[in-house]
């Protein structure tokens, strides 16, 4: 019992540790996704902001991410030229995303961006 006793709070942590890891891991690669499909997209032509949102929005909430940003530069992807780079960026704070609350990765923001080559 002893044994038991005090293996199972290490184990406990060691499992819970692993899980909020692989949610970090599952949290990074969707807005890694999100953000290279919104580079995809905005380098079409007549592409709108709005579109490019509508886009993430199907990634990351079909995946239970929430309160997430998309921002990419230029703003105005009109102006974007053939050989001209779009850099999309989708943030996400960890915490609110986390399985078990923020015990493990406090208050960080996992951000991902994606630059991509118009050539349209």
């Amino acid at each position: 019992m002893i044994e038991f006793a005090v293996c199972l709070p290490v184990f406990l942590l060691i499992t819970f540790a692993t899980l909020e890891t692989c949610r970090m891991i599952y949290l990074r690669q969707s807005l890694k996704l999100a953000a290279y499909e919104c580079a995809r997209l905005g380098i079409l032509p007549e592409i709108t902001p709005a579109s490019l949102q509508d886009q993430c929005d199907v990634i990351l909430l079909g995946r239970g991410i929430e309160n997430y940003t998309l921002s990419h530069t230029p703003s105005d992807l009109s102006a974007l030229e053939f050989g001209n780079l779009l850099v999309t960026t989708v943030e996400a704070p960890a915490a609110e995303n986390a399985l078990m609350g923020s015990w493990l990765y406090g208050g960080q923001t996992v951000s991902e961006s994606v630059t991509i080559m118009a050539e349209y």
